[in-house]
């Protein structure tokens, strides 16, 4: 190479890294500000994280000041929305141990696979079949719902190749319900607690929650409501269903692979899509399940982490309209209600009878 393409080289390379500065400060400080209202002691008991806050700042501002803006801003709002994602989601793993598998015991873990599988495909049913939606956004509001929320969306979008408007759609599915969850879940509890219907103690209630409810954060507001032993058990039953995003995803790709071959009128079988960040992010928690890192560097890592996701949800939200979450009518949160329905209804049948099955 010579010393003059080199140069050129270096000043598209620096041009790029200029376009991004914009957008990039734009997510940046939308980010901060969500951080900052997720850390007072309201929204916290309301189970309203950063994740949830930053996409709400994002679809705020992204339909009332950011098309004024976009020109300069949508190259660092892109690399937002799409490399910030992949590596937070990588990065998610310093969050997660083998460990906590183990903890939990063969119960905790058997819920999960239950509730996460009967939940995607009753989505993938009644989406395509009952309420005749497009295959993306059943799949994204499928796995809100049976995964991890809003994270689990934002994860599933690069395997299904999904337009803004449809993963906003899928994310406002798990805001609206996982937010009333931390109302129900409580009540219910201590409505149990004096009518003795079902078998629940603080541990298994807190199993239970942990396997049904949509978020992190909702599930650490419902368990701080109950008692430590719930948080405990509730917080591990989660980060289980957590850990099974990696493997949903690689499922995911096979399965969309196999159905474009079958579509495909030439027979040329379509390769694999492997979500490489899946598969470093089941690296990163087998690393971390060693505790080779001093914990003060992984909480470090962690705020990094959630910085990073905050700030594509950010991103997200800029480039969402309004318009395109109305024009997807009512089906995806009816699809959603049922799905909600089914988390609690059909969870609390699971939990209890694995819980007398094996307890028993």
């Amino acid at each position: 190479m010579s010393e003059n393409q080199l140069s050129e080289l270096t000043k598209n390379y620096q041009y790029n890294v200029l376009k991004l500065i914009p957008g990039f400060t734009l997510a940046a400080t939308l980010t901060m500000l969500a951080i900052y209202i997720g850390s007072i002691s309201w929204f916290i008991e309301m189970g309203l994280g950063a994740l949830t806050l930053a996409i709400l700042l994002g679809i705020i501002v992204g339909n009332t000041l950011y098309p004024l803006l976009k020109s300069s801003c949508d190259s660092g709002i892109q690399f937002s929305k799409h490399y910030l994602l992949r590596a937070g989601i990588i990065l998610y793993g310093f969050r997660l141990t083998f460990q906590q598998v183990t903890d939990v015991g063969a119960l905790g873990i058997l819920i999960d696979v239950m509730m996460l599988s009967s939940t995607f495909f009753l989505a993938l049913w009644l989406g395509r079949t009952i309420f005749k939606l497009d295959k993306q956004t059943v799949i994204l509001i499928g796995a809100g719902s049976s995964i991890c929320g809003a994270a689990a969306v934002m994860a599933t979008e690069p395997v299904v190749k999904a337009s803004a408007s449809k993963v906003a759609v899928a994310v406002s599915t798990v805001v609206i319900f996982g937010t009333i969850a931390i109302f129900i879940y409580p009540w219910f509890y201590q409505l149990n607690a004096h009518y003795q219907w079902f078998s629940f103690s603080q541990e298994a209630f807190g199993i239970f929650s942990g396997s049904t409810v949509h978020e992190v954060a909702q599930v650490v507001a419902i368990g701080h409501a109950l008692g430590s032993d719930a948080e405990n058990a509730a917080v591990i039953s989660k980060m289980i269903r957590v850990m099974m995003l990696a493997p949903f995803l690689l499922l995911l790709s096979a399965y969309i692979s196999r159905m474009e071959t079958q579509a495909n009128s030439n027979r040329i079988k379509s390769p694999i899509t492997i979500p490489w960040f899946a598969v470093f992010f089941i690296a990163i928690t087998g690393f971390n399940s060693f505790h080779l890192l001093p914990v003060s560097l992984v909480n470090h890592i962690i705020t990094v982490d959630t910085i990073m996701l905050a700030m594509a949800m950010t991103a997200l939200g800029l480039t969402t309209h309004i318009s395109a979450i109305r024009q997807a009518g009512a089906k995806p949160i009816l699809l959603a209600l049922v799905l909600f329905i089914w988390l609690m209804g059909g969870g609390l049948i699971i939990n209890q009878t694995i819980q007398h099955l094996l307890c028993y």
